[in-house]
């Protein structure tokens, strides 16, 4: 099945999770500092991105589809800035506001095209900034044919549960991109999608395909969802349905960076579902998108020419 331009214009996701503001600080490294055993970086140039769960929505807005984000941000200056690069971006923004958040920010010191340092600035939202979330997340759920909930563990999608229920109800395709050992709060997905690591956290190590056949069963059944799509690095990625498995191979070409590969790869799936793909049709162009995305510098995008060339 192919996806026109015109049909994937229409397909509208709605992404909820954890807001993040990505900085890069570029320099020249020359010297060893007389203070300490590090090298000295001489700041020549600032960057921002959009990060973590933002960095989804941007993904499938850069392949041609309609998305949407609801997640909360501190009323500070990197909130701020971080609703202004979505807004530019053509993105539908709804951040709610916690006065008590201080906006997550990775702030990464980039020297000789290495990263030599990165600091983090987070802590979590207030329940009262999370119920405002929710409330808006009904309202806008009729809107939109798909929802992806982005999870950095960061404290955005405390109430998940009761959204992932709504959205079910509505009859929507519900995507997550999971994180930590407790896989219960997202029992009735449709597709989860965790890499290698994050699934043997939550149903341990495996021998052979076939155990991991067996586990994968077991966890789809366990908290009845549709599909578990694993994504195993420059092995691939598998996927578990009710008609079995299907594995695609990895297609990077030059592996450069693999930072938000995995943002990619569901921004891909939910986008093209959202369109009226099924999981398993669109499973190989999403694994062609993650293999383009590791090719590039940073937290990076995929376009539609990209991906359908």
């Amino acid at each position: 099945m192919n996806i026109t331009k015109e049909q994937l214009a229409r397909a509208r996701v709605l992404v909820v999770g954890d807001a993040m503001l990505d900085r890069y600080w570029h320099g020249a490294v020359d010297r060893i500092s007389p203070e300490a055993p590090v090298p000295v970086v001489k700041v020549d140039r600032e960057e921002e991105r959009i990060g973590a769960a933002a960095n989804v929505a941007y993904n499938v807005v850069t392949l041609g589809a309609q998305a949407s984000f609801l997640g909360v941000v501190g009323d500070d200056e990197p909130g701020r800035r971080l609703e202004a690069l979505l807004r530019e971006t053509g993105i539908a923004t709804h951040l709610k506001r916690d006065p008590g958040l201080r906006t997550t920010v990775k702030l990464r010191v980039i020297g000789r095209h290495q990263q030599l340092l990165r600091m983090d600035f987070e802590n979590e939202p207030d329940h009262e900034a999370l119920a405002s979330q929710t409330e808006a997340f009904v309202r806008l759920l009729p809107l939109h044919d798909a929802v992806l909930f982005s999870d950095y563990g960061k404290g955005g999608l405390a109430h998940i549960t009761a959204m992932i229920e709504a959205a079910r109800a509505a009859h929507k395709a519900v995507l997550v991109d999971p994180k930590g050992s407790d896989y219960s709060r997202y029992a009735g997905a449709t597709v989860i999608t965790p890499n290698r690591i994050e699934l043997q956290q939550v149903v341990g190590a495996w021998r052979s395909d076939d155990e991991l056949r067996d586990k994968a069963r077991q966890l789809r059944e366990r908290l009845r969802i549709d599909v578990l799509l694993v994504t195993l690095g420059e092995d691939g990625m598998t996927l578990f349905d009710a008609q079995g498995d299907v594995h695609v191979q990895a297609q990077a070409r030059e592996v450069f960076d693999v930072t938000g590969a995995g943002d990619t790869v569901i921004a891909t799936l939910a986008a093209l579902v959202a369109a009226g793909m099924t999981p398993r049709e669109a499973l190989p162009l999403a694994n062609k998108a993650g293999g383009i995305v590791v090719g590039k510098f940073g937290t990076a995008t995929v376009s539609y020419e990209e991906l359908f060339s």
